[in-house]
């Protein structure tokens, strides 16, 4: 596997393409279940490929990449991505797992998304793993999806390179106090903890999708919500947690800042942090964040690199 610092991209795989779609490539016709155990009885589907299944549960889409970092960090031997890969076509074959992959004027994505099949919940079920998935979960238009790929780029970034990593989740839930809706952060968060202290970084996953900074508003309205009106507890947080914006590119860091401003959405008891799914490709994190200061003499704001010494290696 290429190691993240070895990465030439100069566009993030995960950013919005014009005139994208998902793509099925997945398998068509009937497995039975019966075909499925006895797969499991003679040794063709293993606890691995288990583990497999409970990580695509657990994240909803996923890449190979993206899964083989996963199972190397919880210490699973698969050998190699290869070797991963034909795990996964046996897996889609079965129909325990579909996939999907995006096409555009540009052409085909160069990477696969993995997602489960009604086969791969009974399973999961029958091992007594909550799965909730059901089968208009994969009908997720392709910003959705996307979202959820480069919050996913993003914890494994911080899992493997940030020394004080605690934990994750890869869908934490909030509640918008005034309004009373349940929200979720579209990329996940992750608890950091060091001598006994510990902060939570939320990630809010931006993409360049139809009507983006509308939502993006939508979506700060909620966030702005919850962290003015914050007490100790609130959504399962014992302290306030650091919201980073998770966005396509450099220059995009800047138009979600300017629509956050003009919209009067900022949110008045903590900074808002910026960052890039490139940036998250840095072999250390301790430089990935960005924050916008006013200058007094200019009163324009300026685009700032911060070091976080938390986040290194």
């Amino acid at each position: 596997m290429v190691e993240d610092n070895a990465i030439k991209a100069t566009v993030s795989p995960f950013a919005i393409r014009e005139g994208e779609v998902k793509v099925f490539d997945g398998k068509d016709g009937y497995v039975s279940m019966n075909q499925i155990i006895h797969r499991i009885n003679i040794g063709h589907i293993t606890d691995v490929h288990f583990a497999i299944l409970e990580l695509v549960n657990e994240f909803e889409f996923i890449t190979s990449r993206q899964l083989l970092q996963m199972l190397e960090w919880k210490h699973i031997e698969v050998g190699s991505q290869d070797k991963l890969n034909n795990k996964l076509e046996q897996l889609v074959k079965t129909k325990i797992l579909t996939r999907y992959y995006f096409d555009s004027e540009d052409g085909k994505g160069i990477y696969r998304i993995y997602c489960l099949e009604k086969m791969g919940k009974y399973l999961l079920n029958s091992r007594g793993t909550e799965c909730k998935w059901q089968p208009t979960d994969n009908t997720k238009p392709v910003a959705m999806i996307k979202k959820r790929l480069a919050g996913n780029q993003t914890l494994i970034a911080y899992l493997r390179k940030v020394k004080v990593f605690d934990s994750y989740k890869p869908k934490p839930a909030f509640t918008a106090k005034q309004s009373g809706k349940l929200f979720k952060a579209s990329g996940g968060s992750v608890k950091l903890t060091k001598n006994n202290k510990s902060i939570e970084f939320v990630f809010e996953v931006v993409r360049r999708e139809p009507d983006w900074e509308k939502k993006l508003i939508e979506k700060m309205r909620l966030y702005k919500d919850f962290y003015e009106n914050f007490q100790v507890g609130d959504s399962g947080f014992m302290n306030i947690p650091q919201i980073i914006l998770v966005c396509e590119d450099e220059k995009h860091m800047a138009e979600t800042f300017k629509a956050i401003v003009i919209n009067q959405v900022e949110i008045s008891n903590v900074k808002l942090y910026y960052t890039t799914d490139l940036r998250q490709n840095e072999e250390t994190l301790a430089k990935t964040l960005v924050e916008f200061k006013l200058d007094e003499e200019t009163k324009k704001y300026k685009m700032e690199n911060i070091e976080v010494k938390l986040l290194g290696i």
